[in-house]
């Protein structure tokens, strides 16, 4: 599996954890929107596409089958999302 693009969006605000929204294209034929980048006090993280169910929680409806793929993905949605700050000036 090739990430060929990542697309991210920075959220604009001091106050929330969300800190972007990613979109990423696998191999130029499947694309997953909504990949959460979230500031906590473990540092950066990403969250996958998920909804909320009947219960109140929310369930990933996309996400990483092994601890590699959620690592690649990780690191690479995290490093666009440093480019993406670095290019609005680092205010982020």
């Amino acid at each position: 599996m090739n990430i060929t693009e990542v697309r991210v969006r920075l959220v604009k605000s001091d106050e929330s954890k969300l800190k972007a929204v990613a979109s990423i294209t696998i191999d130029d034929c499947f694309v997953v929107h909504d990949i959460k980048v979230i500031d906590s006090a473990d540092g950066l993280f990403i969250a996958m596409p998920s909804k909320k169910m009947a219960s109140g929680e929310f369930k990933d409806v996309v996400h990483p089958l092994n601890t590699e793929t959620r690592e690649n993905l990780r690191k690479i949605v995290l490093a666009e999302y440093d480019k993406a700050k670095q290019q609005a000036g680092g205010t982020e």
